[in-house]
């Protein structure tokens, strides 16, 4: 197995020494692809330095706009947090994370994304994610550098990638690709427009509701054939309420 389709993500990071530190956590971990998304300051000269030789990872590293760019293509996305913010999303220990990161690795995409180094992640961010994962430190003094936060993660995801070599596990087979991250939003763009469209939300509060079926369909992690089944149910739906015209609606690819 390889760690060659797991990214880290960066989220808006302050200082280019972490990002440097990171690069050097990621290469003595045989990682290489890093993702930085809105960086105050990068390229710099104190992210070379702190690199300590990784510097063909900074090189090669993918600057994004946005955290959605950043994960548009991939099929499992956990997000590093200290704190659960209301999002409800399935927690996993750090080993537990790496395993589960390693396993999928082979067929998608995958990103553990770190927030920045003073608040971490937003709520929005953390809505992109499929699962969250916590570092147990000391209660009493429980700030971590994002640089050695991410080395932590880069350990374990390591040590899991080596076990499953040596055990030869075979990982989950699908008969269809995950849908990515890009096409779960425009899904749930439009599973929101029909539950407006049906007056679900008349006496609910919509996002509450959506952060619900958010995390209903995180665990799901539905193939591309299955949201294209998803999408099709609610396209006629929206026919045959009158809201949209028979065959209105061509964004879903064709089974």
């Amino acid at each position: 197995m390889s760690l060659d389709n797991v990214r880290i993500v960066l989220v808006n990071t302050s200082h280019p020494g972490n990002i440097g530190s990171a690069a050097r956590a990621m290469k003595t971990m045989g990682l290489s692809q890093l993702v930085l998304v809105e960086p105050k300051a990068f390229p710099a000269p104190e992210a070379v330095t702190l690199s300590s030789g990784a510097t063909d990872i900074l090189d090669n590293a993918v600057v994004c706009a946005t955290l959605e760019e950043a994960v548009a293509d991939c099929g499992l996305i956990i997000g590093a947090s200290a704190r659960v913010r209301g999002i409800s999303l399935p927690l996993m220990e750090p080993g537990e994370c790496a395993e589960k990161a390693v396993t999928e690795a082979d067929n998608c995409s995958v990103a553990l994304v770190f927030g920045r180094e003073d608040r971490g992640l937003t709520n929005d961010e953390l809505k992109l994610c499929h699962r969250q994962t916590h570092i147990p430190s000391n209660p009493e003094f429980s700030s971590l550098n994002l640089a050695s936060a991410v080395q932590v993660l880069c350990y374990e995801l390591r040590k899991a990638n080596l076990k499953q070599q040596e055990a030869s596990l075979v990982p989950e087979c699908r008969t269809h690709d995950l849908a990515s991250s890009e096409a779960m939003e425009h899904f749930y763009g439009h599973l929101q427009e029909v539950l407006a469209d049906i007056e679900f939300f008349k006496h609910s509060n919509p996002d509450k509701i959506m952060a619900k079926l958010r995390r209903l369909y995180g665990r799901v992690r539905p193939d591309r054939v299955e949201l294209n089944i998803l999408r099709g149910i609610l396209s006629e739906m929206q026919v045959a309420i009158g809201k949209q015209p028979a065959g209105g609606r061509k964004e879903t690819q064709s089974v």
